[in-house]
């Protein structure tokens, strides 16, 4: 398997992509922001779709358009339009977007696949360079922002009447979803960016792990998903992005028998 340069090649990707999904995954689920990966990822699709439209490579639009859409939905006050009500029409309004790209889009309709189901086989191995750039930076921003962030969500009216700029802080954390977001659609593509960032981050915060720990457990879980995934593909012919999702259900569940086992 491993003689194959596209396989090394799709391996590397998917540990870069689980080291920042599981710790920024972490973090999502426990401010209860999940739906937001999940809108992210389709207003990802439409600035990929109109990026291939115009000649441009589909992951700069995808990252472009999920990191300016984070921080809008950041943005937006909740006094005056509720959270759920404003992912919900950025999530409609992207899709309706990124159907009219398709409609146009006649010339590349594999492309557009990659885009719904992922195509982590096809990564040139040249895009490494940019995924573990984009790997280090999106982690040392969370980093710097680790502490406020923490402290936000769980005390977030302690933390502002200590200072903390909670909209400031929601901006610059969905930013770095958006990055996050764009980096795992090219292991699961559009439809199940939700599986590889959620599933092991609500696992992790199921088992009870504290703040480090339960980031770290998130990136092992991740990372068996990614690579279990990869592996259970090249064995049985069947698209990675099914086996992830389906081992990201089986992380999840287990995780739930463990932690009522405990009483939890």
């Amino acid at each position: 398997m491993f003689a194959y340069e596209f396989m090394r090649t799709a391996f590397a990707a998917a540990f870069l992509a689980a080291f920042v999904c599981g710790p920024v995954g972490w973090f999502l689920v426990l401010r209860g922001q999940s739906f937001a990966s999940h809108a992210l990822s389709h207003v990802g699709f439409a600035g990929a779709a109109a990026a291939l439209l115009v000649g441009e490579p589909a992951f700069a639009g995808f990252g472009l358009s999920a990191v300016i859409s984070g921080m809008g939905m950041g943005v937006a006050s909740d006094r005056f339009v509720g959270r759920d009500v404003m992912i919900g029409l950025v999530l409609s309004l992207a899709m309706g977007t990124g159907a009219l790209c398709l409609h146009f889009l006649t010339h590349s309709t594999g492309a557009a696949t990659a885009l719904l189901f992922g195509d982590i086989l096809g990564i040139a191995s040249s895009s490494l360079y940019w995924l573990a750039a984009l790997a280090i930076g999106c982690l040392a921003s969370l980093a710097m922002l680790s502490r406020p962030l923490l402290f936000a969500s769980l005390q977030p009216e302690v933390a502002e009447a200590n200072g903390v700029n909670l909209r400031l802080l929601d901006v610059l954390f969905l930013a770095l979803v958006g990055i996050a977001s764009a980096m795992c659609s090219q292991l699961t593509g559009v439809l199940l960016v939700f599986t590889l960032m959620v599933a092991p981050a609500a696992a992790s915060l199921r088992l009870g792990f504290g703040p480090l720990q339960g980031m770290a457990v998130a990136f092992g879980l991740a990372l068996f998903e990614a690579w279990g995934g990869l592996y259970l593909s090249w064995l049985t012919d069947c698209p990675a992005s099914f086996w992830i999702a389906l081992l990201g259900s089986v992380v999840f569940a287990v995780a739930n028998g463990v932690a009522y086992l405990r009483g939890r």
